[in-house]
């Protein structure tokens, strides 16, 4: 006599599956890899809006921070290691909670200057060697149709965007591309001392970013405390130039799993 096959609840099994598949997620999401998507023109050229990544959590180790809308029952940092100079890092903003890309320029105890579009550290200016501009289209640029900011200004629809660019070598031997737009508040800026257990972070486009140069109370970042570091993204995995990921005429191929530096 054939034996019957009991037949499993359909609906409650897919429940099931789901809520595995979420946790599962969810467990990936805080302990490994986030991802991340470039709303914003403050690190151009090194990432571009519209560029996908996933943020390497296990860099630095954790923090409240770790897991979404800050609720991991962490107290200050387990398994953490220090972040070098020059790496690319998501953090939390210390006031607002938003989640911001910049460079890492200062580590606790440096001295940190702006001296007329001139990095300072530690009262000695690093070396900067002149590069090829950076040019892009004045066309709006991802989900939000951000328009570019241009040294070359006033600048039509279609034409050419231009912005100075040189390559910036920090004392830890790591170099990188930098912007300049123009004559801006913050390309001179007092000498910062970052406090211990803290950093000081910097955008690429320097003229286009808000970040450790201008202080929390009047607005900007300010100094980041070492709790709100998130990860480091180490590469570009996709990037799409258009309003949406699916357009895939908009897709930079040549931005796929490129290393960033």
């Amino acid at each position: 006599m054939a034996s019957k096959v009991q037949k499993k609840d359909g609906p409650w099994e897919t429940v099931k599956t789901v809520v595995w598949a979420l946790l599962i997620a969810g467990i990936f999401r805080t302990l490994f890899f986030q991802p991340f998507w470039i709303p914003s023109g403050s690190m151009k050229d090194t990432l571009l809006i519209g560029d996908f990544l996933f943020v390497n959590k296990m860099a630095y180790g954790y923090s409240r921070h770790s897991c979404p809308f800050s609720i991991c029952p962490i107290s200050g940092r387990i398994l953490g290691s220090e972040p070098e100079r020059g790496d690319v890092i998501v953090f939390r903003h210390p006031v607002t909670n938003d989640d911001f890309i910049k460079r890492l320029i200062g580590l606790p105890g440096d001295t940190v200057q702006m001296r007329e579009g001139r990095l300072w550290l530690n009262g000695e200016e690093l070396p900067v060697q002149a590069a090829e501009p950076f040019v892009e289209i004045m066309e709006p640029q991802g989900p939000q149709q951000i328009l570019p900011r241009c040294a070359n200004a006033p600048v039509g629809r279609g034409a050419e965007c231009v912005k100075e660019r040189s390559l910036e070598t920090l004392p830890n031997g790591v170099t990188h591309s930098v912007l300049n737009i123009g004559d801006f508040r913050t390309d001179t800026t007092p000498v910062y001392t970052v406090p211990p257990g803290q950093y000081f972070f910097m955008g690429d486009n320097r003229d286009n970013s808000s970040d450790s140069r201008v202080p929390r109370s009047i607005g900007g970042v300010g100094f980041v405390p070492y709790e709100n570091l998130i990860g480091r993204a180490d590469r570009v995995i996709f990037s799409s130039a258009g309003s949406r990921m699916l357009f895939f005429w908009t897709w930079r191929l040549d931005r796929f799993f490129e290393e960033i530096v």
